[in-house]
């Protein structure tokens, strides 16, 4: 089959200390028709340098800054607007792949004619560490099965812009990728994974799931503002949310 293009979206944002570890996971993808989009969202560390560094030596990369901070919504859709590739995929900028994570699942969405796809990913702590454990994916998600939690691992997943047009995430402070895969679940019917860890996430000591509170108040904010629910629906999902959440998704989690 050929290699169609696909488009690599990264934010970056004062992230000097991970995100040669992030580009150099993509430069050693088997699959070699890609492209690297980078935004930086007004970093005041070295990010841009380093960033400016990698694309004077691989035409495949290509930076973008973005002059004032303004969230990672905006940094991503600004890389998704400048997107020239067949696919997008997702990658923050402290993540990692494996080498076969593009050959892997680009086939398996072109054999299949899958238009959003994701796949498992492995847990490492913020100094690169494998906590020997993964996040198993479920073998596909629907739209009712994504409104209680966000089954799809950014870092993992894939849709057909040739298929589906270019997709946005809304202008929201957080868990704007969980709001980007419900509206494309909710276009395609159902995502479908591979069960093979195609990537590795890194667990920040200051993430959103770390904080129970904040994590309530991001998610009400999807429900109110990304999907227009009403108030008492908000409230119904978001209970439906903490048990989903807390009870029924830690099952995924597995040992290696």
């Amino acid at each position: 089959m050929r290699q169609p293009l696909v488009s690599v979206i990264t934010p970056t944002y004062n992230s000097e200390d991970f995100i040669s570890d992030t580009i150099d996971s993509v430069r050693a993808q088997s699959y070699a028709n890609w492209e690297m989009i980078l935004v930086d969202d007004a970093s005041s560390d070295k990010t841009v340098a380093i960033l400016h560094e990698y694309a004077a030596t691989d035409e495949r990369i290509k930076v973008h800054a973005l002059q004032t901070n303004s969230g990672a919504a905006i940094a991503r859709n600004t890389a998704i607007e400048k997107a020239s590739g067949s696919y997008i995929a997702f990658l923050d900028a402290d993540d990692l792949w494996k080498p076969e994570k593009l050959e892997r699942q680009i086939a398996f969405m072109q054999k299949k004619d899958i238009a959003v796809s994701f796949s498992s990913y492995e847990l490492m702590d913020e100094q690169g560490n494998s906590f020997q454990k993964m996040v198993k994916a479920l073998p596909k998600v629907d739209f009712s099965k994504m409104l209680k939690s966000n089954y799809i691992g950014n870092l993992t997943g894939i849709y057909n812009a040739d298929k589906l047009g270019k997709v946005y995430m809304p202008n929201i402070r957080k868990r704007q990728d969980w709001a980007l895969w419900l509206t494309l679940v909710q276009k395609v019917g159902f995502a479908y994974s591979l069960e093979a860890p195609l990537a590795t996430y890194r667990v920040r000591e200051n993430s959103i799931s770390s904080n129970k509170l904040n994590l309530l108040q991001y998610n009400y904010t999807i429900y109110r503002k990304a999907l227009n629910f009403g108030v008492l629906k908000s409230i119904v999902y978001l209970l439906r949310f903490l048990l989903e959440h807390f009870f029924i998704k830690p099952r995924q989690t597995v040992q290696l």
